[in-house]
Parts: structure tokens; sequence; C-alpha cells
């Protein structure tokens, strides 16, 4: 009886191997400067660190840094669909505000008349309610003294 034979089938190329892959990486990072950026950046390895500690070592760039950190800490505490909410907010009430934009022409003031008849509109204080209260909220958080803010984000003291 006759054995089987051992025959692998080579799947069919739907493209471009690993090797070829990585030999067209190499040649596009050549051709934008990358690699000879890289280069550079590790042959003059202390140059560019004392660059960019000189740089870090100010006083503007430590406050942008921290500055980030504090948008960041801010950030991390808000739910991306309550950020969803006030960042598209904000755009349609921009877009609202540049629609109603005086161009060139005076818009009469409602008068006495006008404004009684904003104190009794139920829908206006509906919505400037929260308005308001945000603006308590805005207001009393300016009052407060400043302490390091990772000390009152973390709880944690900081040295510095």
């Amino acid at each position: 009886m006759a054995e089987p034979i051992d025959y692998d089938v080579k799947p069919t190329p739907i493209g471009p191997d690993a090797h070829e892959e990585l030999e067209r990486l190499l040649q596009s990072l050549h051709e934008g400067g990358v690699l000879r950026f890289a280069n550079d950046l590790v042959s003059s390895k202390s140059e560019v660190t004392k660059v960019l500690v000189d740089g870090l070592n100010q006083e503007g760039s430590l406050n942008a840094v921290q500055n980030l950190s504090i948008l960041l800490m801010a950030l991390s505490r808000i739910e991306p669909g309550e950020f969803y909410k006030v960042v598209f907010g904000l755009k349609d009430a921009m877009t609202e505000l540049s629609r109603h934009a005086p161009q060139n022409k005076r818009e009469d003031a409602p008068g006495i008349t006008g404004a009684y008849k904003m104190l009794h509109d139920d829908k206006l204080w509906a919505s400037l309610t929260p308005l308001i209260g945000a603006l308590k909220v805005f207001a009393e958080r300016l009052g407060e003294d400043t302490e390091k803010p990772v000390t009152k984000f973390t709880g944690k003291q900081t040295e510095l």
C-alpha cells in the first residue's frame, strides 16, 4: 500500500509579505527624512537633552505643563456624554449668537412692555435658572483660596 504524500498547500499571496512591507516602510521613512532625524537625535544625545531640560526649566514652560495637567485632571472627571453635551451646546450657542449678531443694523430694545412680557415667560426662566446656578458655583470657585492643584485634586500633600 502506498504512503500518503505530505503536501502543504501554500496560501495564495494577497499582497506583499512582511519583508517587502518592512522594506517599503524603511524606504518611506528614509524619503521623508525621518531616519536621518532619528539618527541625528540619537547621535547628539547630550546636546538635545540639555536643550530640552533648559527649555522645560523656565518658568513659562513649567506653568504651561502645570496648566496642561490641571486641564487634564478636570477633563478626567467629566463623563464623555456630559462633555459632548457641553461642547456641542457651546458650539450651537455660538452659532445662534452669530446668527443674531448685529450686522451694521440697529435693533430696537424690547421696551418696558417687552421687558414685562419677558418677566412672565416661563420658558425663558426655565432656561435661565440653570445658568444662574452655574454662575453662582463658578463665582464661589473663583472666591476660594488656591492650593497646589495636585493637592486639591488628590488630597495628597505635595512638595515644592
